[in-house]
């Protein structure tokens, strides 16, 4: 038996849940990784896992073990990493899944340098907007917009997404232009909507101007799950956009949207990298964390409470 490589198999079970999806992520058979664990059990004379038809539960002592190996197999990697080159650059493959805007006009175009700084590292990108399993479908990290609503993930808060109301002027030329966003709610406009997480439903945005404070949804003709289809939508004159300022700002530039509401205040979008909390964060992962931290300081600096 290859201890290392029993453990491994070990480990991604338990985060799985799932001997199926662990051998998926492990590029394995079932049966390799079956077998695997039951040689680990058998080397340790210890039952790590409760196995069903349906599904797969840890024991307690299996949960203690695979606190241990995690670290033993993170530590194991950082050496290696560490001992890989005289520089000690991190490497490996990092997967991670982040929004599709976000990709295509603040990451992608900063990648040629973060691939100078690690040239060893090799990143598998997804690039959505959808709920992502973070542990079933082995994704290093995502990035998200908006309040987490997986309260078991943990996150770092690297940026606030400013927000502002648009509109394309094909759209206003054949709507007019709404006086107050309670306008939007009418029957004569329409917004384009977004469907957020697994629920797939549209959700109001709250709006400000002094101690006026209003939560605005409206009706619309289309409702999309992808940031970039969405600005699309937008700018084909679908119907108004809420959009952080990252978005819309090239598109103000060329004219292919107006500003609307300009004496309103819409709460910013918090901005996170969120991961599995059973999992040490690597060498790896950390300098793609502080990567993103780094650019979201310059496009979405996190906004700092009055003292």
């Amino acid at each position: 038996m290859d201890r290392f490589e029993a453990m491994q198999a070990y480990a991604r079970v338990v985060e799985a849940g799932s001997f199926t999806r662990a051998a998926a992520t492990l590029g394995i058979s079932r049966t390799s990784v079956t077998q695997l664990v039951q040689q680990l059990e058998a080397h340790l004379k210890v039952k790590l896992l409760h196995r069903t038809t349906r599904q797969v539960n840890v024991t307690a002592d299996g949960a203690v073990y695979y606190e241990r190996v995690i670290r033993l197999l993170a530590d194991l990697d950082d050496t290696e990493a560490s001992l890989s080159s005289a520089s000690a650059q991190p490497r490996g493959k990092l997967k991670v899944d982040v929004p599709s805007p976000l990709a295509r006009m603040i990451l992608m175009p900063a990648l040629p340098d973060f691939h100078a700084r690690y040239p060893d590292l090799q990143i598998d990108m997804g690039v959505s907007d959808r709920a992502i399993d973070i542990i079933g479908e082995n994704v290093d990290c995502v990035v998200r917009g908006g309040v987490l609503t997986d309260q078991s993930l943990k996150a770092r808060h690297v940026g606030d997404l400013h927000l502002g109301l648009y509109a394309a002027p094909s759209y206003l030329a054949r709507a007019g232009t709404p006086a107050h966003p309670r306008d939007l709610e009418g029957t004569h406009h329409r917004i384009v909507g977004f469907l957020w997480g697994r629920a797939g439903k549209t959700y109001p945005v709250a709006m400000a101007r002094g101690a006026e404070h209003l939560d605005i949804g409206g009706r619309y003709v289309v409702a999309v799950d992808d940031g970039n289809a969405y600005l699309a939508a937008g700018l084909a004159g679908m119907g108004v956009l809420w959009l952080p300022h990252y978005m819309a700002r090239p598109h103000l530039a060329g004219g292919e949207l107006v500003a609307l509401f300009g004496e309103w205040q819409l709460a910013p979008m918090p901005l996170h990298v969120a991961y599995a909390p059973n999992r040490y964060v690597s060498t790896r992962l950390r300098v793609f964390i502080d990567w993103v931290a780094e650019l979201m300081a310059v496009h979405a600096p996190v906004m700092r409470p009055p003292i």
